[in-house]
């Protein structure tokens, strides 16, 4: 990959080419997926496809950025911003835990390792619309919770940090090293369970 595929050429197929990806990407994984398969999926020829994406990493990298995205937003609609911790935390943790834990998450995160000594942009673009964007909303939302007397936090991007790390203790370095492929659900609610209450004996008001 040279730094000329990491400009990404927009134009009008460019969502349609993003949209295919996706699905081909979510169903079958990165090593899984072929350019031939996505440009069938997205109803483009192979060069149309190289012509927005000369590399499929960088392709995976814009699909997994506007993935990240989108799940953010959901969880910002599901989520009332004025909802107790005890309401808010545990579907905030469930989500990090299982984003984290799909082949999808873990891909991303093998990736933006492998390759962020080459070209650092890649892991840039990546935490600015995954980990940053996570951070945010987290932060946004303990702001909140500190101004209703919820919680007592002085330095909330550190909390947001803190709360991020905590759902992934335990089954993160064991699914990212291949030590286990798959979590239950019960693993994967302890994990959030304990998260939850370590961050809530830290910083909730007395």
């Amino acid at each position: 990959m040279t730094a000329e595929a990491l400009r990404i050429k927009q134009g009008r197929k460019f969502d349609q080419v993003l949209e295919g990806a996706r699905t081909v990407f979510m169903r079958d994984g990165f090593e899984g997926a072929s350019v031939d398969d996505i440009a069938a999926e997205a109803g483009v020829s192979k060069a149309t496809l190289y012509a927005y994406f000369p590399d499929k990493r960088i392709l995976f990298l814009e699909v997994a950025k506007a993935e990240c995205e989108r799940q953010a937003d959901e969880a910002e609609i599901l989520i009332s911003i004025a909802a107790p911790p005890e309401c808010v935390l545990p579907e905030a943790a469930r989500r990090i835990i299982d984003f984290a834990l799909s082949d999808f998450g873990r891909s991303v995160f093998r990736i933006c390792v492998a390759e962020s000594d080459r070209f650092p942009d890649l892991g840039r673009q990546f935490y600015n619309s995954g980990p940053a964007l996570v951070r945010q909303r987290l932060a946004a939302y303990l702001n909140g919770a500190v101004a209703r007397g919820e919680l007592v936090i002085d330095d909330v991007l550190l909390a947001a940090d803190q709360f991020a790390e905590l759902c992934k203790a335990d089954v993160f370095p064991r699914f990212c090293l291949g030590v286990h492929e798959t979590f239950s659900e019960a693993e994967r609610d302890r994990v959030a369970k304990g998260a939850v209450e370590m961050f809530l004996a830290r910083y909730k008001a007395r």
